[in-house]
């Protein structure tokens, strides 16, 4: 097995990465999907912890409390998200991950150059992901 890559600089919060998000706690899913970064955490040890939150393009019209949808009819800001497809994020389910190719991985057409950015969440969507976050913070 190689050595784990570590991917610099980290992404910002509100940015969204190409991630291995864990189907099974503690294994890296097979097939990358969109994640949404909600913290970042640098460790006194140096090691780097990103959280991020579930994102998947299934069910994109059906949302529940803790989720919001970035989709073509948000024009821009669809564009700035550097989605392929309509995607939505649950807040509810969020992980904390080392930011390394264990993970996190780099799209094919790697907008960000060797970084697993895809893109950003738009100022437009900030509503939408607050009401997300704040339907989780009620319980």
């Amino acid at each position: 097995m190689g050595q784990t890559i570590k991917f610099d600089p980290l992404p910002a919060v509100g940015d969204i990465v190409y991630s291995l998000f864990p189907e099974t706690k503690g294994v890296p899913a097979k097939k990358p999907r969109p994640a949404l970064v909600t913290m970042i955490l640098e460790l006194d040890d140096g090691s780097r912890i990103v959280r991020v939150a579930y994102g998947t393009s299934q069910k994109v019209r059906e949302l529940h409390s803790g989720e919001f949808a970035i989709t073509p009819s948000a024009e821009s800001a669809y564009i700035v998200s550097g989605l392929s497809f309509p995607t939505k994020f649950n807040l509810r389910r969020q992980e904390n991950l080392p930011y390394t190719d264990e993970w996190f991985s780099v799209p094919s057409h790697r907008p960000f150059g060797q970084s697993p950015k895809l893109g950003a969440l738009h100022a437009s969507l900030l509503r939408r992901a607050q009401a997300a976050y704040d339907a989780i913070s009620k319980r």
